[in-house]
């Protein structure tokens, strides 16, 4: 029985070198922003919308794009930015993806939904760029995202080429939130957890989707990975549930750098 919610959801805290992780991350990022850049294929700070932190990179890979990956970041709805995560586009790029990497407004300067309305305009945004199919990926908060997406009430005007999304470590039932500190910043009610909840949503009848989680990571997170995979899959789409031995909350996005990496083949092999 839970009874510390935002213990529950905690994940520096429970994985050694958590800071170092992060400090990694920022140095990879760049290096990678960098190298793409000097190379001709990087488009930098791509407005998407009004707001300063509405815009995104975009990587193009060597010759004729496959397709657009757009990966999501995390950080509760409430922190990070785009910028810590630039090289996990590296994975998808080399396999001949262009890969958008957006920022969002964060809480609590707006609501989730109103996150929720940024990212399907970021999405809009790079297919208007990048012709083929769409995958969809993100982490934590941004697995809810990019799971919502799928979401029969989220209409988006691509919609018939997403053929892939990938929800990694994702919150898929916000619910749990409202017992949470984090909710002075997310404000949510009993009815907008529910309404930005894609477990307690109808997905799309033709989505594919992979649900992906570390097997060390916090066990809410376990739980909550099966969760939509076992709801949506009573909705008869094409859903699969992975938890990845050995990782964690941080170290289970890592391999999203490496073309051959397990999470870059679930998404775009």
């Amino acid at each position: 029985m839970i009874t510390d919610w935002d213990d529950a959801y905690a994940n520096g805290a429970y994985i050694p070198g958590a800071d170092e992780y992060v400090a990694n991350w920022e140095l990879s990022a760049s290096d990678y922003k960098i190298t793409m850049n000097k190379a001709g294929r990087a488009l930098l700070n791509q407005s998407y919308g009004p707001h300063p932190r509405e815009a995104m990179e975009i990587f193009l890979p060597e010759g004729e794009s496959k397709g657009l990956v757009v990966f999501v970041h995390g950080g509760y709805w409430r922190s990070r930015d785009r910028d810590l995560w630039l090289h996990l586009a590296a994975g998808s790029v080399a396999r001949g993806w262009t890969v958008a990497m957006p920022g969002y407004v964060l809480c609590p300067e707006v609501r989730i939904a109103d996150i929720t309305r940024s990212i399907a305009s970021a999405i809009e945004f790079a297919a208007n760029k990048v012709n083929g199919p769409i995958h969809l990926a993100g982490h934590s908060a941004g697995g809810h995202l990019v799971a919502r997406m799928g979401c029969e009430d989220v209409q988006l005007t691509c919609a018939d080429r997403i053929k892939r999304i990938v929800s990694i470590s994702g919150v898929h039932d916000l619910r749990p939130m409202l017992k949470t500190e984090m909710n002075e910043d997310f404000q949510l009610t009993p009815s907008t957890a529910v309404a930005e909840s894609p477990a307690l949503l109808a997905p799309d009848p033709d989505l594919n989707i992979v649900c992906w989680v570390g097997a060390d990571e916090r066990p809410e997170f376990v739980r909550q990975n099966a969760l939509l995979a076992n709801i949506w899959a009573g909705f008869g789409i094409d859903v699969q549930n992975v938890e990845e031995d050995g990782h964690n909350h941080f170290s289970v996005i890592e391999s999203l750098a490496f073309p051959n990496g397990a999470l870059t083949e679930a998404l775009v092999g």
